[in-house]
């Protein structure tokens, strides 16, 4: 039987799904784009979060689930028919099919749709594709490449081109779209695609490229726009009070009266127990340790840090991402201590139970901790997340820029600036204010990569960052290859080492080294990491089995 979803796709069919927010209505390509309310539709179709995002925080060493302990990233396991590769790879050839669709009819509805209008949606719809290839490339390396529709017939004989090859069209792509989008819109169109996202694209796509100069220069026009700026508070920039930020560049907006993207499972692995969820989803141990204390330096340098109160003199996005222990949160006081079996609770005004200690709870956070960036305070009560999702923001754009240079040799002021932005930012000061926070001085390119390194990955949990890099950086093989840790049992728990029971080492990537801890942790699961396939996703088999001109990639 000679039919995949892929193959339907190369053939231009549209598809039904339940996220469509504005459906082509099963029209007929034969008859469709033929005036510009039709190329809106189609336009805006792709506006839809299964064809954006970024991956997986689960596919890191920031994050971990109780229920699933494993995927087949960190377990290793990862093979042709694994399901999250048959959709990333479904999803983002059915958009490229849209497109080409699109971009093959559009002539339809020219004398009744105004040039510029014609030429804006044609820049949206070759940014959108242009997305999905840098993608596709990110994560297979060659990729079959599709610019016109391609007859059902035809589509047997397709296959993969050359990594380079694909890159050189995606980077030409966003050149053109960045050319021909506007740099704003109206209030009424705030989330569409613009020019500073054409170039945001392309420096992240020059980036994972090792692209260095195309990085820096598309970063830089970025911040030359002069339109985008850091959001005043970072917590605030993660909930509805942010979603109009002048630091977000693309984003996709959910809506609770929509269809929403995460149901009440989600939202309930979320939040606390007291308040009604399960504490499944969680920030790692690694991750905690991996913000620096106020004075720049990592906590196995610093003589701030004190492992018995470990959110004390840290970085500030670090209670703006984790919940800190004894606080009030979702109208519980948290804390996990097997000795705490009550709480007050400022919603009920007095005092309760405590669910979030594996005392009261065996299926209380295993790690202690609980994820508080992007949680708004009426998850519990409605149980949906309709936050808009984030896909780019300036502060990556800033730092994007900051890393191009550090590896081109230009380490200039203008690199310690974008970083220092961040991470005064961070504190809620202005960038010149160094005497308030951290600001970064060296010079060496050894020490500002470690830095920036480490900046990325306490600016960006649960953004999905953190996988690409670890994949672009070649340290997945090391970082995720090792355990992941959790509190003790309560009966094992040495209540005078509680929560942590020393400084944890870091390696120079950052790396931490629990190994010397014995029983004061506990491992929760091994993570793995095939070096010789996984830099590389597999290619789907249900796509070579009908059509063996798309070769597999090496150890699949």
């Amino acid at each position: 039987m000679k039919k995949t979803l892929f193959l339907l796709l190369l053939a231009g069919a549209t598809g039904c799904h339940t996220l469509d927010l504005n459906p082509l209505s099963e029209a007929s390509t034969g008859t469709f784009y033929s005036n510009q309310t039709e190329l809106e539709l189609a336009v805006n179709d792709l506006y839809r979060l299964a064809f954006w995002g970024n991956d997986n925080e689960l596919f890191s060493d920031n994050e971990w689930h109780r229920g699933q302990l494993t995927n087949a990233v960190i377990g290793g396991t990862m093979n042709a028919d694994d399901a999250n590769v048959q959709t990333f790879w479904l999803n983002s050839y059915k958009a490229i099919a849209r497109v080409n669709s699109f971009l093959a009819n559009k002539s339809r509805a020219a004398a009744n749709t105004p040039t510029a209008v014609m030429l804006r949606l044609e820049a949206e719809m070759r940014l959108i594709r242009a997305y999905q290839y840098a993608r596709l490339i990110a994560h297979f390396g060659d990729v079959p490449l599709l610019t016109d529709p391609v007859a059902l017939e035809e589509s047997y004989d397709v296959a993969r081109k050359n990594q380079a090859e694909v890159l050189r069209f995606v980077l030409d792509e966003l050149d053109f779209a960045a050319a021909n989008l506007p740099v704003s819109y109206g209030a009424s169109e705030t989330k569409r695609l613009t020019k500073g996202a054409a170039l945001a694209i392309k420096a992240r796509t020059a980036l994972y490229a090792g692209q260095w100069q195309a990085a820096r220069d598309a970063s830089r026009a970025v911040m030359d726009l002069g339109v985008y700026t850091l959001h005043n508070s970072y917590a605030q920039l993660f909930l509805k009070a942010g979603e109009t930020s002048k630091e977000i560049i693309i984003s996709v907006p959910r809506d609770e009266k929509q269809q929403v993207f995460n149901g009440a499972g989600y939202v309930q692995d979320n939040i606390s127990r007291n308040a009604g969820g399960f504490g499944a989803q969680l920030p790692t141990r690694d991750m905690m340790d991996a913000y620096e204390c106020t004075d720049g330096k990592p906590i196995d340098e610093s003589p701030l840090y004190d492992p018995k109160a470990p959110f004390k003199n840290r970085d500030p996005r670090l209670t703006a991402t984790i919940v800190e222990f004894n606080t009030q949160w979702l109208g519980y006081n948290y804390t996990p201590h097997p000795d705490s079996l009550t709480v007050f609770s400022s919603k009920e005004n007095r005092r309760v139970p405590n669910k979030d200690t594996r005392a009261v709870a065996a299926f209380a956070s295993f790690t202690g901790l609980l994820w508080k960036k992007g949680i708004d305070q009426t998850w519990p009560d409605r149980l949906v997340e309709d936050n808009d999702a984030i896909v780019i923001r300036y502060a990556e754009v800033l730092l994007m820029y900051a890393e191009a240079k550090i590896e081109l040799g230009e380490i200039d002021e203008s690199v310690l600036n974008a970083v220092n932005q961040v991470r005064a930012r961070a504190y809620g000061v202005s960038v010149g204010q160094t005497a308030e926070y951290p600001a970064a001085a060296a010079t060496n390119a050894a020490a500002l990569r470690k830095l920036l390194r480490r900046e990325r990955r306490v600016e960006f949990p649960r953004e999905g960052l953190r996988y690409m890099d670890l994949i672009r950086w070649k340290l997945a093989e090391k970082v995720l290859s090792t355990p992941v840790v959790g509190l003790p049992d309560p009966a094992a728990q040495n209540r005078a080492k509680w929560p942590f029971p020393g400084v944890t080492p870091l390696d120079d990537d950052g790396l931490a080294d629990y190994s010397g801890f014995g029983t004061d942790v506990k491992v929760l699961s091994q993570r793995n990491f095939d070096k010789s396939r996984q830099y590389l996703w597999p290619i789907p088999a249900v796509e070579r089995r009908v059509n063996p001109n798309i070769t597999q990639n090496a150890g699949y």
